[in-house]
Formats: C-alpha cells, sequence, structure tokens
C-alpha cells in the first residue's frame, strides 16, 4: 500500500512540473497550440514503444467505430484542455493556471447531473461553493479592480477545468469496452493525428536544437507518459478515491515551480483560493467513496437477507 501511494503521489508531482516545460518552449517562441502538438506526440511516441515491449494487446480496437469515443476524450478534452491550461500559463502564472484546472471535478459533477442524471447534494452543493469561491480568490476578483482582472487568464483558467473533466465524460463511455492503458493511448493518437497537419515548417526547424529537442520530449515522457505510467501502477492497490486525493500534490508542485523557479508572483489570497478548490476535491471524492461504501453495505444485507 504504501510503494503505491508514492507512486501515484510521484505521478502527481510530475504532473506539477509541467509548466516548467511548458514555459522553457515558450522562451524558444513556440505558441500554446504548437506546445500542445509536441507534448501529444512525443506522448504517443513513448507509449507506442513502453507498450510494445509490455503489451501489444493495446493496440487492439473491437470496432473502428468506437474511435469516436476517443475523438472525444484526443480532440474535446486533451487538445481543448491542453490548449487552454497551456494559454492560461501564457496569460497568467503557473499556480494560477494550475488551481483553475483542478476546478475539474466540480465540472464533472455539474455535467454528470445533466448527462448522467446523478443526484445533486448537499455535499456537492458546498463543493461547488467551495471551487466557486477558490475561483474568486485565486484570480483576484476581490478586491474587484476592472482594470487589474485577467478575464483571458480566467477563461482559459476554467476552459481546461471543462476540457479536463470532458475527459471523465468521455472516458465513461470508453471504459465500457476499454482498459485505460488503450484509452490513454488512443486518445493521444487522435490528438497527434489532428495536431500535426497544422503544425508549422519554421517551428521544426527550432527542434533540430538540443535543448528544444529535449525539452519537447521531457513534456511529453516525465509529466505526461511516465506520470501515467507511475499513476495507473499505483491504482492497483489504493482506491481511485483515495488516490485522486493524494494526487493534490499536483498544484503544490507547481506553485513551489511558479514561485521559486519563475519568480511568479503569488498572494496570501490566492493560497486560500487554491486550498478551497483542494477542499472540494476532497469533500467530492470523500462523498464519492461513501456512496460506494453505503452501495455495497446495502448490497450485502440484501443478500444476506435473501440467505436468511
Amino acid at each position: 500500500m504504501r510503494r503505491s501511494l508514492w507512486l501515484i503521489m510521484t505521478g502527481a508531482a510530475l504532473w506539477g512540473t509541467i509548466g516548467w516545460f511548458v514555459k522553457h518552449l515558450y522562451a524558444y517562441g513556440f505558441t500554446p497550440i504548437e506546445v500542445v502538438t509536441l507534448r501529444a506526440v512525443t506522448t504517443v511516441m513513448f507509449l507506442f514503444t513502453y507498450f510494445i515491449i509490455t503489451d501489444r494487446s493495446v493496440f487492439k480496437l473491437k470496432q473502428f467505430a468506437h474511435i469516436r469515443y476517443f475523438i472525444g476524450t484526443g480532440l474535446f478534452s486533451i487538445v481543448f484542455f491542453n490548449f487552454c491550461m497551456f494559454s492560461a500559463i501564457e496569460a497568467s502564472t503557473i499556480p494560477v493556471a494550475t488551481a483553475l484546472l483542478y476546478t475539474a471535478p466540480v465540472f464533472v459533477t455539474v455535467m454528470s447531473r445533466m448527462l448522467f442524471k446523478e443526484t445533486f447534494t448537499v455535499q456537492k452543493m458546498i463543493a461547488l461553493i467551495l471551487a466557486l469561491g477558490g475561483t474568486v480568490l485565486v484570480i483576484e476578483m476581490i478586491p474587484l479592480d476592472v482594470h487589474q482582472l485577467n478575464i483571458q487568464a480566467l477563461l482559459f483558467g476554467l476552459g481546461s477545468g471543462v476540457g479536463y473533466a470532458l475527459y471523465s465524460i468521455f472516458g465513461k463511455y470508453a471504459l465500457v469496452h476499454y482498459n485505460t492503458k488503450t484509452i490513454t493511448f488512443f486518445t493521444f493518437v487522435v490528438a497527434s493525428a489532428a495536431l500535426i497537419p497544422a503544425f508549422p515548417y519554421e517551428s521544426l526547424q527550432t527542434l533540430i536544437e538540443l535543448d528544444v529537442l529535449l525539452f519537447a520530449l521531457g513534456l511529453g515522457v516525465l509529466p505526461t507518459a511516465l506520470a501515467y505510467l507511475l499513476y495507473t501502477n499505483g491504482l492497483k492497490h489504493v482506491e481511485a478515491s483515495k488516490a485522486s486525493i493524494f494526487t493534490t500534490i499536483e498544484p503544490f508542485v507547481a506553485t513551489l515551480i511558479g514561485i521559486f523557479v519563475f519568480s511568479e508572483p503569488f498572494s496570501l489570497a490566492q493560497g486560500v483560493g487554491m486550498s478551497l478548490i483542494i477542499g472540494a476535491v476532497v469533500i467530492l471524492e470523500v462523498f464519492r467513496t461513501n456512496q460506494k461504501q453505503l452501495k455495497q453495505e446495502t448490497r450485502s444485507s440484501a443478500s444476506r437477507n435473501i440467505t436468511d
């Protein structure tokens, strides 16, 4: 169990380093959509190499029509959320962009209510209020100063949360037919196929430089493919809900990188706002765990009654 938790936390910590790679690639003149392309393509390269050695069943689709699930996870989630997140980093700071990304579980809750008719409970309402309050503080809407308010960062940040939430929604349909490894691989394949045609030739020339190439490969390997592999291996012995709580180390790592590596400003109010957003995530995950336990106990009780 302890080893599994360390794997999960290490994976989450690697996710928190995304901003470090993105900022360096921006310094070489890449745009947000170009950085998204580099992340998707290098991730596919690494995962293809890894799975061809360890598990070739990942490459099998049961039906070609199922590609629609990966269009959802690849285009409407991965491409959209990465573009929004990287744009938020460009428009504001790494801590702000990461904090706004963590509004995703709240969007999942709202979407699940609309699409799957899931119950909207008091706990979910509290989480929603905390997330909204945290967003207001992170984006520094209090005290309100229209001239200082970074609308662009707010929209891109919340957009990244929506995009990330869509992965859970589309992934729910894909999980009926495939495991997480297959879903992840084909998600990035579809994302890469959509992005590569639009990648400018001039930027390819920049990739020849060793430093640039290392940052591009690093973005696809460390905070993406390797982070995913560590996290999913940790999940083998840890409940998904508990794992989700431990992944909240990600925004703290991102914040430390933003403050100490790039000297980005981060106020006490923004720190409180981030804590509120993370608190909302924890409440949702704890509540989800309690709901699962209650259902299991109800089923066990019903089984005993039938047996008796």
